[in-house]
């Protein structure tokens, strides 16, 4: 896995990667924070939560896709 491609990845990453050090509990996750605790390992998160948020879109156009076929 490579870094977050959006500010909304990069956040889902950081939940996911704070329920896996147990800071933060498993139950409080939701959607993609909860997909990403179950199928991902601690440095893939960490790689992942470490992108830079000021470079990054608020969505990525892959979310925006996803988003367009729920509608």
């Amino acid at each position: 896995m490579s870094k977050a491609e959006s500010k909304k990845q990069q956040m889902a990453a950081g939940a996911a990667l704070a329920a896996k050090r147990g800071e933060k509990p498993e139950s409080s996750l939701r959607g993609a924070s909860k997909e990403m605790a179950t199928s991902m390992s601690e440095k893939e998160l960490r790689e992942m939560a470490s992108a830079k948020r000021k470079d990054l879109p608020t969505r990525s156009s892959a979310d925006d896709k996803a988003d367009d076929k729920k509608d």
